[in-house]
C-alpha cells in the first residue's frame, strides 16, 4: 500500500549535527512504498535566502533531498515562519515542490489541508503583527536586497528578540485557536488539517458543521526525529 510522510520544523543548523544526521539516515532510508514527502515549513532554523545556497551545510541538505527523485518520491516544501524565504532556487536544487502557504490536496480519498500551523496562532497579537510583516512582498523585497552577511545578523536580533518574548508568554496563547481551525476546514472543505509549529504533537478529533474532522500535529524534530504516515487507512505518528 502507497503511503505518504509528512514532517515539520526540523530547525536545521551546522550546530546540531545530530539533527542532521538523523535527517540523512531517514532521507536514505525511505522505503519503496513511500510516494511522498511533505515537508509543512522550518526545515531550517531560518534561511536567509536562496542565494546562501553557496553554503556548504545547505548544499548538503538540498543535496540529500534531491537523491529522493531518483527513488521516485515526490517531494513537497511549504515554508514556514523560520524559512519562509525559501524559494524556487533552493527547492529546484532539491528537486522538489513549492507549496503555498495554505495547501489543500485529496490524500487517498480523504480531502486535507496542510499549512505550517503559524497561521492559526491567532490569539497572540504580537506574533500576528510580526508575521504580517514578515511575510509581506513588499519587506521581503526590501530585505532580501540588504547583503547576506546583515541578513543573517537581523534573522539572529529577531530570533533573540522572540525568545526573549516567549518566556513571558502563557503557552496556550501560542497554540493553535480552535475557531481558526474549524474555519480554514469549513472555507477548504476539508475534514482533515496537517500542521507543525506549535510542537505539540497528537491528533485531535472535532466536528465542524457536524462532520467529522481531525488535526494532526507534527512534532518538533528538536524533541525526537518523527513523522506522520498516511495511506487510504488513515493517519499515524510514528517516532523514529
Amino acid at each position: 500500500m502507497l503511503r505518504t510522510l509528512f514532517i515539520s520544523d526540523l530547525h536545521l543548523a551546522p550546530s546540531t549535527p545530530a539533527l542532521t544526521a538523523a535527517f540523512r539516515r531517514f532521507l536514505d532510508g525511505m522505503p519503496s512504498d513511500v510516494e511522498a514527502l511533505y515537508i509543512l515549513g522550518d526545515l531550517f532554523d531560518y534561511w536567509a535566502g536562496d542565494d546562501d545556497l553557496g553554503d556548504p551545510f545547505n548544499a548538503e541538505i538540498a543535496g540529500g533531498l534531491a537523491e529522493l527523485k531518483a527513488k521516485n518520491i515526490a517531494l513537497y516544501l511549504l515554508p514556514g515562519n523560520r524559512d519562509l524565504l525559501m524559494a524556487e532556487r533552493f527547492v529546484e536544487a532539491a528537486r522538489g515542490t513549492l507549496l503555498p502557504g495554505i495547501h489543500a490536496l485529496d490524500l487517498y480519498g480523504t480531502p486535507t489541508l496542510l499549512l505550517h500551523g503559524d497561521e492559526l496562532c491567532l490569539r497572540d497579537e504580537a506574533y500576528r503583527r510580526h508575521r504580517d510583516m514578515v511575510w509581506n512582498p513588499a519587506w521581503q523585497a526590501v530585505f532580501l536586497a540588504l547583503p547576506l552577511a546583515e541578513r543573517k545578523a537581523e534573522i539572529e536580533n529577531l530570533r533573540r528578540r522572540s525568545e526573549a518574548e516567549k518566556q513571558g508568554k502563557d503557552y496556550a496563547l501560542m497554540d493553535a485557536d480552535p475557531a481558526e481551525v474549524e474555519a480554514l476546514l469549513r472555507t477548504h472543505g476539508g475534514s482533515r488539517m496537517i500542521h507543525g509549529h506549535t510542537h505539540r504533537p497528537g491528533r485531535h478529533g472535532f466536528e465542524v458543521d457536524g462532520r467529522p474532522c481531525e488535526r494532526w500535529v507534527l512534532g518538533s524534530w528538536e524533541d525526537g526525529p518523527n513523522y506522520l504516515e498516511c495511506d487510504a487507512g488513515g493517519c499515524r505518528a510514528v517516532e523514529l
